[in-house]
Order: C-alpha cells, then sequence, then structure tokens
C-alpha cells in the first residue's frame, strides 16, 4: 500500500515520497523495513530517527527525522486506525454450532457466531453480528446487543441488559451477587441480590473483571467506558460515561462516579463515595466521600500537587528525625547547664 493511499485514508499530509510502499504497522522499536509507525513523545526524537520504519505518524513535522512523515492531528489514533486496517480481518459469522445448547425460547440475531461449548438460557436475545466463544454462560433474560464479542469463559448472568459493541473478555463475570449480609443472633445473614446490571455502548470489560449485580435497582457502566484487567465493581455502582478504569481497581458498593473519570490501578474507592466528572485519581489512591472535578493522589486523596509536597517531605523524614534529635540534645544541654 502506497504512503499516498494511507494519507488518503487518514486525511494526512505527506512530508517526503507519497510513492513509498507501506508493507505494515508497528511500534517504533519493533518496526522493520517498510512499516510505518507513529511518535508520541519528542523524547522518542531520536529512537525514532534510527527506527527502520519506512514512515513515521507525526503531529507536526520534525526536521531531524530524515525519512518521510505523515501529518496527522492525532498520531495515535492515526496509527490505531492502521493497526485496525492492515491487522484486524472482517468478520465471517460461522452461525450457530451444533457443539453449543441454544435454549428455543432465545432469541438470536442474524449473522451471529455461537462456538461450541456455549449456553444460552431461556429468555436471553442475542443481537446481530455478535460473536460468543466457548464455554460462555447467560443467564435467562439477559440480552446483548449489537456487535458484541464476549470472550472465551464469561459469565453473563440472570437479568443483564449489554448494549452494542460491547467487548467482554476471557473470564468476565457480569452480575455476581453483590456482597450483602445483615449481622443477626450471631450470624450473617445474606440479603439477596435481586436487581441487574447495565452496560452502555461501547464500552469494554477487561480479563477476569467481576461486576456485581444490584441488591434492587441496576448496577450501571456508562456508554464507552472502558474496564482493565481484574478491576472489582460492587453491587449497585454507577460509573458515568467514557471514564478509563485501570487494573485491580475496587470500587465499593453504590458509590457514583461520573463521567470522563480517569483511575490508575490499584485506586480504592469507599461505598457511597461520589466523583464528580472528569477527575483524575493517581494509582493506589484511596477515596472517600465527594471529590470535586481535579487531579488526587494519596490514601486518603489529597490534590495531587499536594501529595506530591507531601511525599517530598516524607522521604526527608529520616533527615528531619535527625535533626530534631540533635535539636532535642542541645536544648537539653543548654537548660542542664541553666541549672547548674
Amino acid at each position: 500500500m502506497k504512503l499516498r493511499e494511507i494519507a488518503k485514508l487518514l486525511n494526512g499530509e505527506i512530508i517526503g515520497d507519497p510513492d513509498i510502499v507501506i508493507s505494515g504497522v508497528a511500534g517504533i522499536s519493533d518496526a522493520a523495513e517498510g512499516d510505518i509507525t507513529f511518535l508520541s513523545s519528542a523524547k522518542l526524537i531520536k529512537e525514532c530517527s534510527e527506527s527502520k520504519a519506512a514512515c513515521v505518524i507525526v503531529k507536526d513535522q520534525i526536521p531531524d527525522i530524515k525519512k518521510a512523515q505523515l501529518k496527522v492531528p492525532n498520531p495515535q489514533y492515526a496509527f490505531a486506525r492502521l493497526l485496525e486496517y492492515f491487522y484486524v480481518k472482517p468478520l465471517i459469522p460461522s452461525g450457530i454450532s451444533d457443539k453449543a445448547y441454544v435454549s428455543d425460547k432465545a432469541q438470536i440475531g442474524k449473522d451471529v457466531s455461537i462456538c461450541p461449548l456455549v449456553f444460552i438460557s431461556d429468555g436471553v436475545s442475542i443481537g446481530d453480528r455478535t460473536t460468543i466463544y466457548p464455554g460462555v454462560f447467560i443467564g435467562e433474560n439477559s440480552s446483548i446487543g449489537d456487535e458484541c464479542i464476549i470472550y472465551p469463559n464469561a459469565t453473563i448472568r440472570e437479568k443483564i441488559k449489554i448494549g452494542s459493541r460491547v467487548i467482554i473478555h476471557p473470564g468476565a463475570v457480569i452480575g455476581s451477587d453483590g456482597f450483602g449480609y445483615v449481622f443477626e443472633k450471631g450470624v450473617h445473614y445474606k440479603i439477596p441480590q435481586v436487581g441487574g446490571i447495565i452496560l452502555g455502548d461501547d464500552v469494554e470489560i477487561g480479563a477476569n473483571v467481576t461486576i456485581d449485580r444490584a441488591t434492587t435497582g441496576n448496577t450501571v457502566i456508562g456508554k464507552g467506558t472502558k474496564i482493565d484487567n481484574l478491576v472489582q465493581i460492587a453491587h449497585n455502582v454507577k460509573i458515568g460515561e467514557n471514564s478509563i478504569i485501570v487494573s485491580q481497581v475496587g470500587i465499593a458498593g453504590s458509590a457514583e462516579i461520573g463521567n470522563y473519570v480517569v483511575m490508575g490501578g490499584q485506586v480504592g474507592i469507599a461505598d457511597h463515595a461520589r466523583i464528580d466528572d472528569g477527575c483524575m485519581i493517581g494509582a493506589q489512591s484511596g477515596v472517600m466521600g465527594h471529590l470535586e472535578k481535579g487531579i488526587y493522589s494519596g490514601s486518603p486523596v489529597i490534590p495531587h500537587r499536594d501529595w506530591l509536597k507531601a511525599i517530598s517531605i516524607f522521604a526527608k523524614l529520616p533527615e528531619l528525625n535527625k535533626k530534631i534529635k540533635e535539636l532535642e540534645d542541645k536544648i537539653e544541654t543548654i537548660e542542664r547547664r541553666e541549672k547548674e
């Protein structure tokens, strides 16, 4: 594929030879001759110059890179589109395997792919062009929209509503019981978890994520939100649209999280916490109460700049402690001399 064709596809501006043949797409360190790569940071200009790539996707022309460049507003987005164009195979529906169990009370859309060892219960609805891989269980009265991909061994329990173009990775459990008990007469009595879950359009759920059904009502994940592997989301949590939740985050029951929120790895959210739109929360932070829009770090969280100052002081504590002891010794010596 010639560079001029790629420029047309991406609506980009060519700097260099438009007739260069592009045979693949790769990161800077992996690029071979004929590949196109992208520049994500000025720190990588030298590495990019030394790369074997035939062309570099850039936001602005880089004079120090002596090879063809393709100028676009968002290089990483352009790179993602090219990976899709070069390597993602178009869906060819395989139909319903005779080794899958599909209830005769289920509704199955057009051009679906349902692989062996899938179990689809009564009252389930599957949308058009959806692919369900081996070992998936779908419980009663759940619905899955169009063009979804459910990877192997995911569990979707009863009364779950999943939008269109949703991706659920292997081992995810959607609809496990919320962790709810009441203490009575010396025992923990289980509170029935009778609610459901709603996943909006274009949501992506990572491997081994667990999302608990609501006690009553619904646990809700808004459209466009992306959830990394190994995240736990408890009962009745509400997460807004287009948020990013990184691996090993734990969100306790009835927390409310806004739109465009970003959480780093291992963040912990207390029950009934409320996080406003646009918040950014650093890795391993602990959140309680209400966070207004801003950037936060620490456990419990404080504004990120304050946290940086606090961490700087924390690193100096041994030295400060030594100085305090020296000052105490001097004061003690002075006091002793005054008494003599």
